[in-house]
């Protein structure tokens, strides 16, 4: 299919009311606006429309769905899935908007959707203050939020969507609304945690806490002859651990010359990554045991600002390289999952690749299904599979590996996934109905309301029950050798 055409006319109505900057495939800022964080995406919009307030975001929203061309919505253009750009189609492009507001007094903080979260902890702890976000710093706050947000502060503070405040958005038919436990409750029901479905969103609201400016962090390194081991320790440890502590184990060569030995840069290992919200001293003393597992082939573990553990992970995820992940919750990590993921550790075809498994409980698993959409709140752990890899014709192997691991791994799992660890729609996937069960109808009610065409489709989809299905976007969001890559 070419890319859609919109004539010289519509073009020029558009401009005498659009105030930011239109982006068309023959200028020279063409290719920078269609680039996205994963290099595996490679879309061709007909038009990125680069907004700079609500007023523009109405009139790109309204002139795509005139035209009916694909739309997709971009704030920080970080999912994994490529989501923020489509072919054919107007990239609603918000990067421009990162403006962030606080209150201290009312530790609230008021955050354009372009922001990255770099953006938000920035000018949240100049006030000593945080709400949680992810664990990249370049990452949009906005997708993160909308699909849930799983951060170092999970288990005390909750997830992202959890410290919503209000949501404020365009929908659909360009409307402006405003969302809250208070005004369109059940559409702030849907936005916490049902992914970009129901609108741009263009402003969010957060509750803020206390948080550093230090905190104390927990790095440690150990072979992977002892990955299952580790794991196993790991297991009981978390099993008792209080609410201030959230932590990660990752398992992969993860070749860091400045941080391991020359003979161990590129050898399997288990990292423990972790921080403790709350004192330093008690948070030194919790975290311990974790880096006493054995004898550790690096441990950078010690007291450091809150802002500089949130970009701990930031040289790991350079901008362009290769990522294809997905994720699954678990029903717990007894030994045979455990000797499985370390299996499949061992055989990733790239060094940059990890198996992951997120600790989650505490403040997550307190908040019911009916306060927000949200699912995986009943999990103890979170499977992540991340393939990273920086060349073209490494793609078959790394796609492979994730596929065959989360086959494999569903054993341990009741299907559920997070929805920022998408990776690609499957052909025949189920992935939303799976993952929201009962709730998934709710979801499908509130599309019916808020945008029964789907407009809105270029994302982890929820179809309107209309039938006006997802044309495909998401299942086939990586161009490789000019044409769709199998996902």
């Amino acid at each position: 299919m070419g890319r859609q055409a919109i004539t010289h006319d519509q073009l020029a109505q558009f401009e005498t009311t659009f105030h930011g900057t239109l982006i068309r495939p023959d200028d020279g800022a063409y290719d920078d606006a269609r680039a996205v964080w994963n290099g595996l995406i490679d879309k061709y919009p007909a038009l990125v429309a680069r907004c700079r307030g609500v007023a523009d975001v109405v009139d790109a929203v309204t002139f795509a769905r005139d035209l009916e061309l694909p739309v997709s919505v971009r704030s920080g253009g970080h999912n994994v899935a490529g989501t923020a750009v489509c072919d054919d189609g107007l990239v609603v492009d918000l990067s421009e908007m990162r403006g962030v507001w606080v209150d201290p007094d009312a530790r609230t903080a008021r955050v354009q959707a372009g922001a990255t979260w770099a953006d938000v902890d920035r000018e949240t702890q100049a006030f000593g203050l945080a709400t949680p976000g992810g664990v990249v710093s370049a990452t949009g706050v906005a997708g993160l939020t909308l699909g849930g947000g799983i951060g170092h502060l999970r288990r005390k503070h909750g997830l992202t969507c959890d410290n919503l405040a209000s949501v404020e958005l365009v929908t659909a038919d360009g409307k402006f609304l405003t969302a809250s436990a208070d005004e369109n409750e059940d559409l702030f029901w849907g936005l916490r945690g049902g992914g970009g479905n129901f609108g741009v969103v263009t402003t969010f609201e957060f509750d803020l806490h206390p948080v550093g400016p230090d905190v104390a962090t927990c790095v440690v390194f150990y072979s992977s002859d002892r990955l299952a081991e580790c794991l196993r320790a790991y297991r009981e440890y978390v099993a008792s651990a209080p609410e201030e502590i959230s932590t990660l184990a990752s398992a992969g060569a993860m070749p860091d010359e400045e941080l391991f030995p020359a003979d161990a840069v590129n050898e399997r290992k288990i990292g423990i990554i972790g921080c403790y919200a709350g004192s330093i001293e008690d948070g030194e003393r919790a975290l311990a045991p974790l880096r006493e597992l054995g004898e550790p082939i690096a441990d950078v573990s010690g007291t450091i600002p809150y802002a500089e553990l949130q970009q701990l992970f930031d040289e790991e995820y350079p901008d362009g390289m290769r990522y294809y992940w997905k994720s699954l919750y678990l029903d717990g990590l007894s030994n045979a999952a455990i000797d499985r993921i370390a299996s499949w550790a061992d055989v990733a075809p790239s060094p940059l690749s990890t198996v992951d498994v997120w600790q989650l409980g505490g403040a997550i698993a307190r908040v019911d299904t009916e306060d927000s959409a949200f699912s995986g709140r009943h999990a103890p752990f979170l499977l992540g599979v991340e393939a990273n890899w920086e060349r073209p014709e490494d793609d078959d192997a790394n796609l492979e590996w994730v596929r065959d691991c989360l086959d494999d791994m569903r054993q341990f799992s009741d299907g559920t996934v997070y929805l920022n660890f998408p990776g690609f729609f499957e052909e025949g996937e189920d992935m939303m109905e799976t993952t929201f069960g009962p709730a998934y109808e709710r979801l499908v009610a509130l599309k019916d309301e808020y945008d029964p065409t789907n407009v809105f489709s270029r994302n982890q989809n929820v179809a309107p029950s209309g039938g006006a299905l997802n044309d495909g976007e998401t299942r086939h969001s990586a161009r490789n050798d000019g044409g769709s890559d199998r996902e």
